[in-house]
């Protein structure tokens, strides 16, 4: 199987009001487009404990509660990409944590407004990507050679 370098994983999660909004495919569209391998893709309403392992750092926090109540307020998208340098890039393509801070052209860019509605989440780490996947995908993820691989890595 072709593995160019820096190949790695990331977790890539569509937040309640991007799934409302029915942007799923939208995301979907930019990462492939990209050239990035889906390995694996779930909807699901997440559980408060699997929100407080997602979030960690974060649950001692003044903000916290009012995120995770709207992180279980309805389905998200949890996703798994692979390709080259995908933990940063995938960063760039959703923009600044503040959609009002990203570029035009970019996730958040584009669909976002509101800070506490900012549309996705990406890891921010290869680290943390693979925290993140194992949390989400207990059950593993699909490995699978590609044919156009050597058409988008020399």
């Amino acid at each position: 199987m072709f593995t160019p370098a820096n190949q790695e994983r990331t977790f890539i999660m569509v937040k309640p009001d991007g799934v409302q909004r029915g942007l799923i495919s939208d995301i979907i569209a930019k990462f492939e487009k990209r050239g990035y391998a889906l390995r694996a893709a779930k909807l699901l309403v997440p559980t408060r404990a699997l929100l407080d392992q997602h979030y960690e750092e974060h649950v001692s926090k003044g903000f916290y509660p009012k995120m995770a109540d709207f992180m279980a307020s309805g389905p998200v998208m949890a996703m798994v990409w692979e390709g080259k340098d995908v933990v940063k890039t995938g960063r760039r393509m959703l923009g600044e944590t503040n959609p009002l801070n990203s570029q035009p052209g970019t996730i958040r860019g584009d669909y976002g407004i509101d800070l506490g509605r900012n549309i996705c989440h990406g890891s921010d780490s290869v680290e943390a990507a693979e925290r993140e996947i194992k949390l989400w995908f207990p059950e593993g993820v699909v490995a699978s050679e590609r044919t156009m691989e050597k058409w988008i890595y020399e």
